[in-house]
């Protein structure tokens, strides 16, 4: 990855397009909302190819993700908490829970900040 310096942050262009990034929100993506939604995104990628593996049946996931940051700290992120909305008919507590504790295990992202942000993950089942 390349960034380039331009007025008031850095971009990038990637396949996809290009990624403007900033502290300034009037110029791009702030940085911690970067890092917010790699782990929420990521986790919920993992959670629907774990759901799918174990055939369980779902119409959509929903994903609210929150930072806390350490103002005294750089305004370091020390927590990220990620809710999911999972909505389908007849869906078992039980396997849903068994899904996250695999999405946990096996988000790389989430693996990525372990030890240094403590992730967080609830959710809850919507018919």
């Amino acid at each position: 990855m390349e960034f380039k310096m331009k007025e008031g942050g850095f971009y990038s262009e990637f396949p996809y397009g290009r990624l403007d990034v900033s502290g300034n929100e009037e110029y791009g993506f702030r940085p911690y909302q970067l890092m917010v939604s790699s782990v929420a995104v990521c986790s919920g990628g993992v959670l629907r190819k774990i759901l799918e593996k174990m055939r369980i049946e779902f119409e959509d996931i929903h994903i609210t993700g929150e930072a806390e940051r350490n103002k005294d700290k750089a305004d370091r992120i020390e927590k990220i908490s990620l809710h999911f909305r999972i909505k389908g008919k007849e869906l078992n507590v039980s396997k849903i829970e068994k899904a996250m504790e695999l999405t946990k295990k096996n988000c790389s992202m989430v693996q990525s900040v372990i030890g240094s942000i403590v992730v967080e993950e609830t959710f809850e089942i919507i018919e």
